[in-house]
């Protein structure tokens, strides 16, 4: 039979509304009386009832994560990180994937609003006014977007971008290629100001292309402009993109590294495992995910108003096989 919380308050010598603050309002609980409930509690096997919690708190201990792609490599670290940090917090992570389709991202929203406490959006495809007009009914925290009013965690892809740059003129490199991403991707539009830049401080030619699909379909797509261009170094979006022009430069005769060297971003699994091992952008996405999670429940406890805080996490470059000098 379930333990109840009256079975606890007697054991612990306290009122049955102290164990229950115990549990949905624990800064109203002194430390040594909330320490004893919650030892009491775990050695009992008291569990509190999340639906009459919910109730008295008006929380639901749920919040909502929304990812553009969930198939890609770039997400699941962040997932995972995230509901780890969730759990820990006593929160229930709702996953959802868009498939960058915005319409699709603004149901998702809709579904959720009534069934979470708040929502981290992660690379979002909709326009930062619908993002803040949603906004002004539930705490939400962008992920890789500026949205005024909204809390962000931003990964510092302009800087690992321009470091991308800096190793490809190092080599001896002179003519470069970014490959752009999504039309609506704020990590694209910040990759291509931090490269122009990049580029003219270190005196080498840039085009970028784009907007170009976050996929492995979208690089095979993207090598016939870098085949057709004087470019001997490449910059993709992502890792997928990445790999998906080293495929389809093989596919022309075109080897990488010996006649064009190829970056990604991300560092992912898949990056790793390419044959050649891909030099990639690190994107700090476990940090990303807790300190999504983190900023959210601050806004949560906080009444749900809307707040700004930024968050931003540097990133950096591992150099693999991928690049080298030109030929």
């Amino acid at each position: 039979m379930a333990v109840t919380i009256r079975e606890v308050a007697r054991a612990t010598g306290v009122h049955v509304s102290t164990v229950s603050r115990t549990f949905s309002a624990p800064h109203l609980v002194n430390n040594e009386t909330r320490e004893r409930v919650l030892a009491a509690a775990t050695e009992m096997g008291y569990r509190p009832n999340q639906a009459a919690r919910a109730l008295t708190t008006g929380r639901t201990h749920n919040i909502g994560l929304i990812v553009s792609d969930i198939a890609n490599p770039f997400f699941p670290p962040l997932i995972k990180a995230a509901q780890a940090y969730a759990r820990e917090r006593e929160y229930h992570v709702f996953v959802a994937d868009t498939d960058e389709d915005p319409q699709a991202e603004e149901e998702l929203i809709q579904t959720l609003t009534k069934q979470v406490d708040g929502v981290v959006l992660v690379s979002p495809r909709l326009t930062n006014q619908a993002i803040e007009r949603m906004g002004l009914e539930l705490p939400f925290v962008v992920v890789n977007r500026r949205v005024r009013g909204l809390s962000a965690v931003l990964m510092d892809i302009g800087h690992g971008t321009a470091l991308a740059v800096e190793h490809l003129a190092g080599l001896g490199h002179r003519r470069l290629v970014l490959l752009g991403g999504p039309r609506a991707s704020w990590t694209s539009e910040q990759m291509k100001k931090a490269a122009v830049e990049a580029a003219g401080r270190c005196g080498v030619g840039l085009e970028i292309t784009g907007p170009n699909a976050p996929t492995e379909g979208g690089g095979l797509d993207a090598a016939a402009e870098v085949s057709a261009s004087a470019a001997t170094g490449v910059i993709a979006y992502n890792d997928l993109v990445a790999i998906g022009v080293i495929e389809g430069l093989g596919e022309r005769g075109i080897e990488v590294p010996r006649d064009v060297s190829v970056v990604g971003v991300d560092d992912t699994v898949a990056g790793r495992l390419n044959r050649p091992k891909l030099t990639t952008i690190t994107m700090p996405t476990p940090a990303a995910g807790r300190t999504a999670v983190d900023l959210l429940l601050q806004a949560v406890d906080a009444g749900g108003g809307r707040t700004a805080a930024q968050a931003i996490l540097e990133t950096g470059l591992v150099v693999r096989e991928s690049t080298g000098p030109p030929a």
